[in-house]
């Protein structure tokens, strides 16, 4: 099987984005995976600390149980997303335990979140988790800057975040993170948005969000490294499409899919979500990001 770290240098080198699709309840693994071996596309499965605690994900285990029952080797490979240092709510997290534990059950790459950090923290708890995960040949994720929306209470308007750069991933910062971290990959703030996590909002659209080309090209300049886009759901697709020739690699999609599950499931009717979820992530990777075929490109 091949290994996901050589699968995202391949999508590097030539131009294809990797799509991940998250996990917030557990009925959710079977439709995405389908989806994208119907279209012959590649994407990572992925669930993160805030599906399991906020959602109905129920445990990082049970999301690589359900996702052994239908996983394709030639389409799919599973990924544990967000594990924060400090997380949404300014609480100190066993970041350690659990990325342990998804190691030792066999995921295929890891993330650590230790951006709420300043960037000497950031880049110690990272190289902590590269050393863990290495010696048993996983990659690991972790992002430089803030992409903000999960954080409790409201957010800047858009536009003003947008304008000012604010959180964006310094470029700097982000050549010194990468020589010293030992990070594989690296999430950047360059325009995008979380979907918010708690209350009323966890139900609303997200704001159509925009990528700082000029910004993510200065880091790809300057990085060797596959870089990941958060905050998938709701950008401009002009702007995903050419992020990817940018040096985006991987981009995480969360919001749209939770809302679409939650939505068709309200009146009971897991079939009915089922089928809506299915037709939405086809739709996405055939119509939208235009990566039919991209598991034969990358597994080749």
């Amino acid at each position: 099987m091949k290994n996901i770290k050589d699968i995202m240098t391949r999508a590097r080198q030539e131009n294809i984005l990797i799509p991940a699709l998250n996990v917030a309840y557990l009925p959710m693994t079977e439709p995405m995976i389908r989806a994208v071996a119907d279209t012959d596309s590649f994407a990572l499965i992925e669930v993160s600390r805030i599906d399991w605690r906020k959602f109905g994900a129920e445990s990082q285990e049970a999301v690589y149980r359900e996702y052994e029952k239908y996983a394709c080797e030639n389409s799919v490979r599973l990924h544990l997303d967000h594990v924060p240092v400090i997380d949404e709510d300014g609480k100190n997290v066993d970041y350690r335990s659990i990325i342990s534990e998804a190691l030792e059950l066999g995921y295929d790459s890891v993330m650590i979140d230790a951006s709420r950090l300043d960037l000497g923290g950031n880049i110690a708890a990272t190289r902590e988790i590269a050393e863990m995960a290495h010696t048993v040949n996983v990659p690991v994720e972790s992002e430089l800057g803030a992409v903000l929306g999960h954080e409790a209470g409201p957010i800047p308007p858009y536009e003003e975040l947008f304008t000012s750069g604010k959180g964006f991933t310094d470029v700097d910062e982000a050549v010194r993170f990468v020589r010293e971290s030992g990070c594989d990959w690296l999430s950047v703030a360059v325009g995008s948005i979380h979907g918010a996590v708690s209350g009323a909002a966890a139900s609303q659209k997200k704001v159509t969000a925009r990528i700082h080309q000029e910004h993510l090209k200065k880091l790809d300049d300057v990085l060797d490294v596959p870089l990941v886009l958060h905050g998938g759901s709701g950008i401009d697709l002009t702007h995903v499409r050419e992020a990817v020739t940018h040096g985006i690699c991987k981009m995480n999609i969360g919001t749209e899919l939770r809302q679409i599950w939650e939505t068709n499931v309200a009146d009971g009717d897991e079939e009915k979500a089922v089928e809506a979820l299915y037709q939405r992530v086809r739709a996405i990777l055939e119509d939208e990001l235009l990566i039919s075929g991209s598991a034969t490109r990358l597994l080749s």
